[in-house]
């Protein structure tokens, strides 16, 4: 394990690697974190774990990640990134959509994204994010959410579609609950429900 004074020097950042076998080896560090972080949530997962995790030495994972904070918000930035990326993908091809057709797509993407990625729910919520940083990520997804519901035909008014957005993903939350039920026929058949109600809601809308 690295000295108290060398872990210091490279808490500020995280360390790139810079040959193949570098990469190849930081890849399989950040598959075992999302791993372990999945399995014990992020307070009891411990870098020891991780590390037995991906069949390196606890000295290589504290060489590329001095500190549990930092592994956590590699694996949560990364994966925040991707699911950024994915709405985009699904605003460019908004056009033409209903509201209730976009909103129906958004739940149900960001359920198959949660499903992906079991880890992203414990490390959004950890407690060592500062507050403000956990609002500023919060303002971003509900923003993009808005966004593209906002470019529904009829669009949404700005006002009508940052609401809808705090309550796709208020009904997100209430899904990744439901994820963890042992009864899958009733967790299935609950999440086709709020899906449902979502739609009829979003049409009663349209038909105003």
């Amino acid at each position: 394990m690295p000295s108290q004074t060398a872990r210091k020097k490279s808490v500020a950042g995280i360390r790139a690697p810079r040959l193949e076998r570098g990469k190849v080896r930081v890849a399989a560090l950040l598959a075992a974190g999302t791993a372990v972080f999945a399995e014990k949530g992020y307070d009891a997962a411990t870098m020891t774990e991780v590390a037995a995790k991906a069949g390196a030495s606890i000295g290589s994972l504290y060489q590329f990640f001095p500190t549990k904070e930092l592994l956590a918000t590699a694996l949560h930035e990364e994966m925040l990134d991707r699911l950024l990326r994915h709405l985009d993908d699904i605003s460019e091809n908004a056009a033409g959509r209903t509201a209730a057709e976009l909103a129906d797509r958004l739940l149900t993407d960001l359920l198959e994204f949660l499903v992906r990625n079991p880890a992203f729910t414990a490390l959004a919520d950890r407690r060592d994010i500062d507050k403000k940083r956990k609002q500023a990520t919060r303002a971003r997804l509900r923003r993009q959410i808005a966004d593209l519901l906002s470019q529904a035909s009829p669009p949404l008014s700005p006002e009508r579609a940052w609401i809808m957005a705090i309550i796709v993903l208020h009904l997100m939350r209430a899904a990744i609950s439901l994820s963890e039920s042992d009864d899958i026929s009733t967790r299935d058949t609950v999440l086709s429900e709020l899906r449902r109600m979502l739609r009829a809601h979003l049409d009663s809308d349209g038909a105003a």
